[in-house]
């Protein structure tokens, strides 16, 4: 883009996903068969899950005894399938983020981009990422326990019809799910680009997202608010017609409404991916603290077998993507 660096920081979020959108311009092919070999998988699995658990909860729902030999069998089938789902889901993940992150780290410092280098980058790349992961795992842990302490007391003061209790429980199950959830999923997706861009990662890769989001929280969580709601209004509706719609809509309409419905979660992923990465530029503008475009290149090499540590002392230059 045509701003200089101190520009950056003034962007709004509109801006910033035109400006992230336009990266996709600079090397098409690249960012086409990243969407097709790792966006698309890990988009239609998202949409596909409730596809194919939904007739096996409708089988152990049915008039089978729990320890029925079948309901133990469909146990298995569906405890099985979750696992290899949930692996699947957070590895290609992890992989388009490595693949989006580094492809235009490449194109910010003039790097020769292609679709072969960024695949040949992602091993070095993806145990980075991996290691950050197993840290906001740990965590997400820890607010997953409080969050359903909370709901518990939640539950257990509508039943004793205690208003305050239940008011006070409400809100802080608000709290935590809207703000805090929104805010750590913030941190994990900066800390997931620190962890490829400069030579830390796990716990120090959070610790300097905690520390960038400084002054950009509120434009961090607006980004994955709106996100979330879109993949949540995404899944809901193909949820309402292709999953439970058998009723209603023919399957023609149903695999129609589906596979368009795949298309935009696709371009939604891609996009969030894009995002993500331009607004840790954002930050580092808003902070002040500048990159050098040579030790960044130099960094990006080490992925590729030729590593030169990046250095503390570095200076931005224009963020020309």
């Amino acid at each position: 883009m045509d701003l200089q660096p101190e520009e950056l920081q003034f962007l709004t979020i509109p801006q910033l996903i035109q400006e992230s959108i336009s990266i996709k311009k600079r090397s098409p092919r690249t960012f086409y068969l990243i969407t097709l070999s790792l966006i698309f998988p890990l988009s239609f699995a998202i949409l596909a899950h409730s596809l194919f658990t939904q007739p096996i909860l409708s089988k152990l729902a049915s008039s089978d005894p729990p320890n029925s030999d079948r309901s133990r069998h469909d146990w298995t089938v569906l405890l099985t399938f979750e696992f290899s789902y949930i692996i699947f889901l957070f590895a290609f993940s992890l992989l388009s983020t490595a693949a989006v992150v580094f492809t235009v780290a490449s194109l910010y410092t003039g790097k020769t981009v292609s679709f072969s280098s960024t695949i040949s980058a992602i091993p070095k790349v993806f145990k980075r990422l991996l290691i950050t992961f197993l840290w906001v795992a740990l965590l997400m842990f820890a607010y997953n326990a409080v969050f359903f302490v909370f709901v518990v007391i939640l539950f257990v003061a509508l039943d004793m019809n205690s208003v305050g209790l239940a008011v006070i429980a409400g809100v802080i199950v608000s709290v935590l799910y809207f703000g805090v959830h929104v805010y750590f999923t913030a941190l994990w997706h900066l800390g997931s680009v620190i962890s490829v861009l400069e030579p830390v990662y796990g716990l120090a890769a959070m610790k300097k997202a905690y520390e960038l989001l400084k002054g950009k929280t509120k434009m961090a969580m607006g980004l994955v608010f709106v996100y979330l709601f879109l993949c949540a209004l995404i899944g809901g509706t193909f949820g309402s017609i292709v999953v439970h719609g058998g009723g209603r809509f023919g399957t023609l309409t149903r695999t129609l409404v589906g596979g368009l419905l795949v298309g935009v979660l696709v371009m939604v992923n891609l996009v969030g991916l894009l995002v993500q990465s331009v607004f840790y530029y954002v930050c580092k503008s808003y902070h002040h603290q500048t990159i050098d475009k040579t030790a960044l290149y130099d960094h990006l090499g080490g992925y590729l077998g030729d590593y030169v540590p990046l250095k503390s002392n570095i200076q931005l230059e224009d963020l020309d993507i």
